[in-house]
Order: C-alpha cells, then sequence, then structure tokens
C-alpha cells in the first residue's frame, strides 16, 4: 500500500478554499486516495467536506494513502500540492 507523507504548508491551513481546490484536483486522479494525521482516521481527499473536518492547520504533516500500488505519482503530485499554498486567489 503506498503512502507519502507531506506536510501543508497553506497559511489558513486547509479551510474551504485551499480544501476545495485539493479536493478537485484529486478528484481529478484515478486512485481511491486517503488522508489522514499520522495516527488518525482516514478521510478520502476528494470530499472537501472530510478535508475541512480534519481542521488541518499550517505546519501539519498528513499521511496520503491509496490501496492501488499503481497510485505513486498520483500521491506524488498530492503532496506537492501540499507543500503550496492553495489559498492563493
Amino acid at each position: 500500500m503506498p503512502e507519502r507523507y507531506a506536510t501543508v504548508l497553506c497559511s489558513q491551513g486547509l479551510h474551504a478554499r485551499p480544501a476545495a481546490a485539493f479536493a478537485r484536483a484529486a478528484a481529478e486522479m484515478s486512485h481511491r486516495i486517503t488522508i489522514r494525521r499520522t495516527g488518525g482516521d482516514p478521510v478520502p481527499v476528494s470530499s472537501t467536506l472530510m478535508l475541512m473536518s480534519l481542521g488541518l492547520k499550517e505546519g501539519e504533516e498528513v499521511v496520503l494513502t491509496s490501496d492501488d500500488e499503481t497510485a505513486g505519482p498520483a500521491l506524488d503530485r498530492l503532496a506537492a500540492l501540499l507543500a503550496t499554498d492553495l489559498d492563493v486567489r
């Protein structure tokens, strides 16, 4: 099961606007991918509401996971996206 660790670098965390942008990008991928805090419960990355329910703040580490062994490149793209400020208007 491939996974990637990433740090949320959105200046205001994953509130509505950046969570929606992240979920849109994730929904374009053909893999089922989840996100969780280290030790936390996973939620689907393609759900804006579920992403917001995590209450992720800037600087928090998360784990992106898929049950598809071919999802490595998709996980890399999502991890890189979290390393940007998705709240740019």
